[in-house]
């Protein structure tokens, strides 16, 4: 007896082929509400469902109209879990004949990263070390404690006051970076634990949202560097980025800033105020408007701590002050540490490349020390991160000569430089593009 009945003596009723599709078709599906992709050959209609995928809809809508296999797989831990949400949405596969990539992706390249992604996990380089991240979150909060405590025996003077704010600017620097860890569910196995500790390192010691991260981090990996769908290179009119975009500003005229000068006026606008003002309006806005009072507790919880632990010392509006004088503090890190390995490569509009050469050409190392992997978080190997993005950062230097290989194989080109050369690429980029941009302002 087959799955529908009985057909007959001895008969067994065969399931329905399943529809299949060519890429032509498959590309038709990439709009707002019209949503296919495609993993591991499957095709799946997301368009309903998307609004309610965890890592938010806009991630995931960036890869209509596209094989999305390499990406499933970078982000995702716990892959059988997830398949069970997959199963509603399919809706046929690719046509036999069909290759498996589309827009003309390198197969190749494909095939090859994935031997690679096997590789890494035979050397169990996707299991973390959980000592490593206990003592990470151990240094955090002795920094936390040793700035009460200076403020609590020597007063709140001037010296006492930035000497103390340079330590808990510090730990909020490294509570960034640890909170990128659990964010990426790179420390446990089970996402749901990740989850739970990435609120708490996010939203209790930082003050921001975990939901507003995931919303726009996962964004940035999926598609690094490709505007309109990497929010971190939508710079709101205030700065030109790459080669492309200067041009097309400067052909239409368009000139909100003298963005010849925007390597100057970068360090007025970027560094100082990117937490301190836009992301510090853009979280609390995000958790209201979405009425995420989860993660707005959490928040709340941050405030609270800092609140009752310095006014004694300050009283209401200075502990305003000294809080977001910590955070002017922990902006210049955080924008030197993230632009240097992102800003000064290429940034243009969709390209269709395959994953591994994707991530290649928006992202470069800064060398290894034990004070460079310390200061970034590790993200001096943002190569391998964003290859990998689930794999713990104390892993990613030992899949980077693999990476390497990969890479000298296909004539792709692997950037690694030394810290201070990275920091001074970022305004040197900058002033390239302001002068891509007024010359084409001037001339065409």
């Amino acid at each position: 007896m087959g799955k529908g009945g009985n057909h007959g003596e001895g008969a067994t009723e065969r399931e329905a082929p399943m529809p299949t599709f060519s890429w032509e078709e498959i590309q038709k599906h990439n709009l707002r509400m019209d949503k296919w992709l495609v993993i591991d050959r499957k095709v799946y209609n997301i368009t309903k469902w998307s609004s309610r995928h965890p890592g938010g809809q806009r991630v995931i809508g960036h890869y209509a109209g596209e094989d999305a296999t390499e990406a499933f797989l970078a982000f995702h831990r716990d892959l059988d879990f997830v398949r069970k949400f997959m199963k509603p949405l399919l809706i046929g596969e690719l046509a036999p004949e069909e290759p498996s990539q589309d827009h003309g992706k390198n197969s190749q390249i494909t095939e090859d990263f994935q031997a690679l992604r096997k590789a890494a996990e035979d050397m169990n380089l996707f299991k973390s070390n959980h000592l490593f991240f206990l003592v990470l979150l151990a240094h955090i909060i002795v920094m936390e404690s040793i700035s009460w405590f200076i403020i609590f025996y020597f007063g709140n003077g001037w010296i006492p006051t930035v000497i103390t704010a340079f330590i808990l600017a510090t730990s909020q620097a490294q509570a960034g970076w640890l909170q990128h860890d659990y964010g990426h569910l790179s420390v446990y196995k089970k996402s749901a634990w990740n989850h739970v500790v990435h609120k708490f390192i996010i939203g209790h010691i930082k003050g921001a949202s975990a939901n507003w991260w995931n919303h726009r981090h996962f964004q940035h990996h999926a598609k690094p560097n490709i505007f309109h769908k990497d929010p971190d290179v939508n710079m709101l009119h205030l700065l030109v980025l790459g080669e492309s975009q200067p041009i097309e500003y400067g052909k239409k005229k368009l000139k909100y800033l003298p963005y010849n000068h925007q390597h100057e006026y970068f360090f007025l606008i970027g560094p100082p105020l990117l937490i301190p003002v836009y992301f510090q309006y853009q979280i609390i806005m995000t958790m209201i408007t979405r009425r995420d009072w989860v993660d707005l507790a959490w928040a709340m919880s941050y405030y609270a701590r800092f609140f009752i632990t310095y006014i004694p010392f300050y009283g209401i509006l200075g502990a305003v002050i000294f809080l977001n004088f910590i955070r002017f503090l922990e902006s210049h890190w955080f924008v030197w540490v993230t632009q240097m390995n992102h800003i000064v490569m290429e940034i243009d509009n969709e390209p269709y490349r395959d994953w591994f050469s994707n991530q290649l050409a928006a992202t470069c190392n800064v060398e290894q020390s034990l004070f460079n992997d310390w200061f970034s978080g590790h993200l001096n190997f943002q190569i391998e991160h964003h290859l990998f993005p689930t794999m713990p950062r104390h892993n990613l230097h030992k899949v980077a000569p693999l990476v390497k290989s990969l890479c000298a194989k296909h004539g792709i080109k692997y950037q690694e430089k030394p810290l201070l050369r990275a920091l001074q690429d970022v305004i040197r980029s900058l002033k390239k593009s302001g002068e891509l941009w007024l010359d084409a302002y001037l001339h065409k």
